[in-house]
């Protein structure tokens, strides 16, 4: 693969065709495709044991992939992994920086194994010490500082040989919901400045937030593309269906009742209501009369799916499909 124009926003600054990992008899990943453009933050989502962390590993080119490629800024990750390696920054989801050196020392000492020298060391220093808010902490133990503290540490110490290209692992597991919107902000500003991320996570809020959608199930990637393109997909709303959300008192009840209606193909519990996927052939009053009996104060009324319906409904369909 040819190096690319950094300044084409259309430029793939990742990209991975037919991406194939195996340990021993098993599959890890299986004939993974997709690109992500300059300055965007692509989102990878699947459950533990998907393929995700091995995806990344790939890419930062510390594991070699069995079949297929992939390449970062231009470069092969096989053919040349220390190029690549030099170019991109990792953050991994638990916390790996040194609990017993200050924010300060961590700093100096990843900047060192990146080569930076004295000048550009306290350049970077100041910088990034600024751009994550931490400065104030310098003289701290990181062991010392809270779990969103020590996240922002983390990103401060991939960033601090300024690489054009981010690997975030689950970068918010753990942290309470202010310090992952303060992450995610960090974030923004990052892509603004044209560093190009791919993250991985669990949480479907942070999913919304990405440009790009991958969603991997059992080593392959069963969905592609921005998060309105997924929730108008036919796959997930088929023809001749629609989703509604019911409100009533007794909703264990109106679930217990849904998985005995043959025109309802799905239901969940979503916070205070039901979500459901059911056959046009249902009206919305039919659908709550069979659901809800003997509540006057039920309710329907039609819904767009949301990211979660997405990946729970892909799910099971590609489950149906493998024990067919």
């Amino acid at each position: 693969m040819s190096a690319i124009d950094l300044n084409d926003p259309k430029a793939p600054v990742i990209e991975t065709h037919g991406l194939t990992r195996r340990f021993g008899d098993v599959v890890a990943v299986r004939d993974v495709t997709f690109a992500v453009r300059r300055g965007t933050i692509f989102g990878l989502l699947g459950p533990n044991g998907a393929g995700k962390s091995t995806i990344i590993r790939m890419l930062c080119a510390v594991l070699r992939p069995s079949d297929g490629r992939a390449s970062v800024l231009g470069v092969d990750v096989a053919s040349d992994p220390e190029a690549v390696k030099r170019r991109i920054g990792y953050m991994s989801q638990k916390f790996s920086l040194y609990a017993d050196l200050s924010v300060v020392e961590n700093l100096r000492f990843y900047g060192r194994i990146y080569g930076l020298t004295p000048d550009r060391l306290r350049r970077r220093e100041r910088e990034v010490l600024d751009m994550m808010g931490v400065g104030a902490f310098s003289d701290r133990l990181a062991g010392q500082l809270s779990g969103g503290w020590k996240q922002r540490l983390a990103l401060a110490c991939a960033m601090i040989h300024e690489p054009e290209v981010l690997f975030l692992d689950e970068p918010t597991a753990g942290i309470d919901p202010v310090a992952r919107r303060e992450l995610w902000d960090l974030l923004f500003d990052l892509a603004h400045r044209g560093v190009t991320m791919l993250v991985t996570t669990h949480y479907m809020d942070e999913a919304e937030r990405c440009g790009d959608v991958g969603y991997i199930y059992r080593s392959r990637l069963i969905a592609l593309g921005r998060p309105e393109e997924l929730k108008a997909s036919p796959r997930v709303t088929p023809y001749g269906t629609s989703r509604h959300e019911i409100a009533c008192r007794d909703l264990t009840g109106a679930l217990a009742r849904a998985r005995g209606v043959s025109a309802v193909r799905d239901a969940t519990i979503f916070g205070d209501v039901l979500h459901v996927l059911a056959d046009d052939t249902l009206s919305p009053a039919q659908l709550v009369t069979q659901l809800a009996p003997g509540d006057p104060a039920a309710s329907s009324r039609s819904i767009h799916p949301t990211l979660e319906d997405v990946f729970v409904t892909l799910t099971r369909a590609e489950s149906r499909e493998d024990a067919a």
